[in-house]
C-alpha cells in the first residue's frame, strides 16, 4: 500500500493486514476499535449470561448441592480467566493477536453452541416425575461440562488478545493518539459491562421464566453476529510486528544468565553494562528500557564474561534484563490482586444464593431473579466510567500533572479499599438477615426471609464503582507495564489474577465447609443458608482483605514504573515514563 504524499506511516512499527506499514489516516484509532468493541459487548453478554446464573442452573436443574455448585462455578470461571496465559503465549510467540483470536473465537462459539444444546434437549437434562427430580446422569454431566470447558478453552485465546489488539490501534508516538489511548481501557470496560448489563437484566429473566435454551441461544446467535462485525473491520486494523521469536524464553534466560555470572562483580556504574547503541534501536524499531536499581542481581546477566564462557558471545542487554525485572515486579503486584478477586467471585455465587432466600417480589406477580442484582454492579460501573474519564481524570490532572490523573497503583489502591468496604457491608447485611431469620423463625431451606432483596444493593453498587478503579486499572497497568513484545502475555496477569481468585474462593469455601461442618457443628456455608453462618465467612473475607491491602501498600512502595524510549524519524528519541507526582501521598515509589 502506498501512502499519499506527505501522509507518512505510524511510528510504532504497526502494519496493515497485508504486512505493509500502516497509514494513520486509513487505519487504527477509534474507527477500527468500533468493530472490536462490538464483539466485546456480545462476548460479555454471552459470558455473563452463563456465569451470572450458572450456580442456579446447577442447583435447580442439575440438582447439585450449594457447596459443590459454588466450587463448580468458581472452577469454571477460574479456567475461563486463567487459560489466557496459553492464548497470550501463542499470540506473542507464534501467530500474533489477530490469528490467535480468530481460531479461538471459533472454539468459543462451538462451546456456546454445545451449551445451548445441553440445556435445550430433554435427554441431556435430569428427568422429574411428580415433582421429584433425579440427579443428572454421568452422561448429562459430562456433556454439560465439556461444553462449558470448550468455551473456557476458546476464551483463552480471545480474552488476552482482543483488548491488547484494541490498544494496538493507537500509536504511542503520536501525541493525539496517545491521548486517545489513555482513555481506551476506560471505554473498553464500559462496553464490556454494557454487554454484562444486558445479560444480567434480560438473559437471566429469560432463562428462569421463558427457558434456559432460549436464554443461552440468544447470546450464541449474538456472538456469531459479533464475529461478522469484527471481520468486517479487517481492512482498518493495525497489527504489531513480532520482534522476538520467543519473548517468554527471552525473559527466562535473564535469571539463568545472572546465575551463571553470579561470581562476577557488578560495575559501580550501570552504564558499563552491555547495551546496544542507539542505531540498533533506530534500525529495529524496538524500544529501549532504561536501567533501574531494583533486583540488581539480575544485572549480572548484562556483564560480558568472555573468559568464563570461552566464547565472544554477547551478554544479554540492559533492555532485556529490565524486561525481566518488569515481569517480576508485575508478579509481585499480581499476588496482591488475588484476594480482591475472591471478593469479586462472590457476585455470581454466594451473593446470588443469599438473594434467593430473600423477598424478591416486585409488585403482585413479578419476582426478581436473584442473579439480576448483578446488573447493579454493571449499572454503577457504566455510570462511573464516564464520570471517572470526563470529570475525575481532568480534575486530578490539573492537580497532579499526571496525564492519567492519578498513578496506576493509586487507582488500584482505591479499588482495593472499596472492595473492603463492600465486603464489610455484605457482612453487616448478612448479620441483619440472620437477625430477621431468628425473629421470624424462618429457618427452613425454602422459607422466604421477610427482608427485601434490595438490602443487597449497596454491596453490588460499591463493587461496581470499585471495578472502575480495580478492574480497569489492573487491565491498563499490566498492559502498560509489560515489555513491548509481551503485551498479550502481560495482560494475562489481569485475567489469571481473576482466575486464581476464583480457584482460591473454591478452596476457601471447601475448607471452611469441611472445618466448620465437622461433627454436629453447622457449616458456615450449608445447603440451607437460613440455618448457616454466611456472616462468619464474610467476616473472614473482610479480615483477609484488610491484611491484603496492607501488603499491597508495601509492595507498591517498592514498585518502579517502566521507563522506555524509542528512536524514531530523524533520530529523534521519544521517551515514555509514568508520572510520579502523586505517589508520595500513598508512599508509592516510581
Amino acid at each position: 500500500m502506498e501512502a499519499k504524499s506527505g501522509e507518512g506511516y505510524t511510528q510504532d512499527g504497526t502494519v496493515d493486514f497485508h504486512g505493509q506499514p500502516a497509514v494513520p489516516s486509513r487505519t487504527g484509532k477509534w474507527k477500527a476499535c468500533a468493530f472490536l468493541v462490538g464483539y466485546e459487548a456480545f462476548e460479555r453478554m454471552a459470558f455473563y449470561g452463563i456465569a451470572s446464573n450458572l450456580v442456579n442452573y446447577l442447583t435447580t436443574q442439575l440438582h447439585e448441592d450449594t457447596v459443590s455448585s459454588v466450587i463448580s462455578v468458581n472452577n469454571w470461571s477460574g479456567s475461563v480467566w486463567i487459560t489466557p496465559i496459553l492464548g497470550a503465549y501463542i499470540a506473542d510467540s507464534f501467530f500474533g493477536r489477530f490469528w490467535t483470536f480468530t481460531i479461538s473465537s471459533l472454539i468459543y462459539v462451538l462451546g456456546m453452541t454445545l451449551l445451548t444444546i445441553a440445556v435445550s434437549l430433554k435427554r441431556l437434562k435430569p428427568s422429574c416425575i411428580n415433582g421429584i427430580c433425579n440427579k443428572a446422569s454421568s452422561t448429562q454431566i459430562t456433556f454439560f461440562y465439556t461444553a462449558l470447558y470448550t468455551m473456557a478453552i476458546g476464551a483463552g485465546g480471545t480474552k488476552p488478545n482482543i483488548s491488547t489488539f484494541g490498544a494496538d490501534q493507537f500509536d504511542d508516538f503520536n501525541p493525539n493518539e496517545k491521548e486517545l489511548k489513555d482513555s481506551f481501557f476506560n471505554w473498553w470496560m464500559f462496553t464490556s459491562f454494557l454487554g454484562a448489563l444486558i445479560a444480567t437484566l434480560g438473559l437471566v429473566y429469560i432463562q428462569e421464566n421463558l427457558g434456559w435454551g432460549l436464554g443461552y441461544g440468544i447470546p450464541t446467535v449474538g456472538l456469531l453476529f459479533s464475529l461478522a462485525v469484527f471481520y468486517a473491520g479487517t481492512p482498518l486494523y493495525r497489527h504489531k510486528v513480532r520482534k522476538s521469536r520467543s519473548p517468554a524464553r527471552e525473559i527466562m534466560s535473564v535469571p539463568i544468565a545472572a546465575f551463571k555470572n553470579r561470581r562476577l562483580q557488578l560495575p559501580s556504574d550501570p552504564s558499563h553494562l552491555y547495551e546496544h547503541d542507539s542505531q540498533y534501536y533506530l534500525r529495529s524499531g524496538k524500544r529501549q528500557i532504561h536501567h533501574t536499581s531494583t533486583l540488581r542481581f539480575l544485572d549480572k546477566a548484562a556483564i560480558r564474561n568472555d573468559s568464563a564462557t570461552g566464547s565472544s558471545r554477547a551478554p544479554l542487554t540492559v533492555t532485556q534484563v529490565e524486561g525481566a525485572k518488569l515481569i517480576f515486579g508485575m508478579a509481585t503486584i499480581w499476588l496482591v490482586t488475588l484476594i480482591p478477586s475472591t471478593i469479586w467471585a462472590q457476585i455470581n455465587t454466594l451473593f446470588v444464593k443469599q438473594g434467593t432466600t430473600l423477598d424478591r417480589k416486585l409488585g403482585a406477580d413479578f419476582r426478581i431473579p436473584a442473579a439480576s442484582l448483578g446488573s447493579f454492579v454493571t449499572l454503577s460501573m457504566l455510570l462511573s466510567v464516564p464520570m471517572y474519564d470526563r470529570l475525575f481524570v481532568p480534575f486530578m490532572r490539573q492537580k497532579t500533572g499526571n496525564p492519567r490523573g492519578i498513578t496506576l497503583l493509586q487507582r488500584l489502591g482505591i479499588g482495593f479499599s472499596m472492595h473492603i468496604i463492600a465486603i464489610a457491608i455484605a457482612y453487616a447485611v448478612e448479620v441483619k438477615r440472620m437477625h430477621v431469620i431468628r425473629e421470624n423463625n424462618a429457618v427452613g431451606p425454602k422459607d422466604v426471609v421477610p427482608m427485601s432483596i434490595f438490602w443487597l444493593l449497596p454491596q453490588y453498587v460499591l463493587i461496581g464503582i470499585a471495578d472502575v478503579f480495580h478492574a480497569v486499572g489492573l487491565l491498563e497497568f499490566f498492559y502498560d507495564q509489560s515489555p513491548e513484545n509481551m503485551q498479550s502475555l502481560g495482560t494475562t496477569f489481569f485475567t489469571s489474577g481473576i482466575g486464581v481468585g476464583n480457584f482460591l474462593n473454591s478452596f476457601l469455601v471447601s475448607m471452611v465447609d469441611k472445618i466448620t461442618g465437622k461433627g454436629e457443628s453447622k457449616s458456615w456455608i450449608g445447603d440451607n443458608l437460613n440455618d448457616s453462618h454466611l456472616d462468619y465467612y464474610y467476616g473472614f473475607l473482610l479480615v483477609l482483605s484488610s491484611l491484603n491491602l496492607m501488603v499491597f501498600l508495601w509492595a507498591s512502595s517498592r514498585y518502579i514504573y517502566k521507563r522506555e524510549s524509542i528512536m524514531v524519524k530523524d533520530g529523534l528519541c521519544v521517551e515514555m515514563e509514568e508520572n510520579p507526582t502523586l505517589d508520595a501521598s500513598l508512599g508509592l515509589q516510581v
